[in-house]
């Protein structure tokens, strides 16, 4: 269990499954860049982040923007959208009558992936639902905008585990201040901050092999 002062951003499981230096670059050494990408995210989130947009659509309630944390896992964060279903084994909520079970949808610019990238980081929203409502969700979905539909995710135990094992990394990464080095692929081109981490040059030299160099050249050069 983690205590609130050790709590990460559940935003960053996304990026720690996508690349763990980019998480690191972000999280731990606090850098960042706007790409057109980054961009077309942030208005598409603006709209779902609405704390103040409530809504009642039949047998589903809606909010939008509802914090969330887990002990266990020791992330905090805010979820796009979490529709609570009327189900008579779901919870009961105070302001509301009934019992309601809820359903994490996550918002996203962009389209499907063909990795879990996308898929741990609801999962994990599911998993702080869970440790705070004590209730068992066992699906969400997400929306992508480029296509405008949604996507459904089933939070199996090889999904829990997997979120589990990315929040410890993501806690050692933290605590010891370290940056992984580069590993090129082809997610790199897409990368907001491809110009910060400069993958091939960081692939092929350390600092300690450029100073070198840099002081054999300026010998030949005297």
């Amino acid at each position: 269990m983690y205590s609130e002062d050790e709590f990460l951003m559940l935003s960053g499981v996304q990026h720690f499954a996508f690349c763990r230096r980019q998480w690191a670059l972000i999280h731990v050494e606090q850098q960042w860049l706007e790409n057109s990408r980054t961009a077309d995210g942030m208005i598409f989130h603006e709209k779902a982040h609405d704390e103040e947009a409530i809504e009642k659509r039949g047998n589903i309630l809606i909010t939008r923007g509802l914090r969330v944390h887990s002990f266990e896992l020791g992330l905090s964060g805010q979820c796009d959208v979490v529709e609570f279903h009327a189900a008579k084994n779901g919870i009961s909520i105070h302001t509301h009558d009934g019992k309601w079970l809820p359903y994490p949808v996550e918002y996203k610019s962009g389209e499907p992936k063909s990795d879990s990238c996308d898929d741990v980081q609801l999962c994990a929203q599911a998993m702080c639902l869970e440790e705070m409502l004590l209730c068992e969700i066992n699906e969400g979905s997400f929306f992508y905008g480029r296509n405008k539909r949604r996507y459904k995710v089933e939070f199996s135990q090889i999904l829990r585990d997997k979120v589990r094992q990315i929040s410890r990394e993501m806690h050692d990464y933290w605590s010891k201040g370290y940056t992984p080095k580069v590993k090129i692929s082809k997610s790199c081109n897409a990368c907001s901050l491809k110009n910060i981490c400069i993958p091939k040059l960081n692939k092929n030299l350390s600092a300690k092999n450029y100073i070198e160099d840099y002081l054999n050249y300026a010998k030949i050069t005297e």
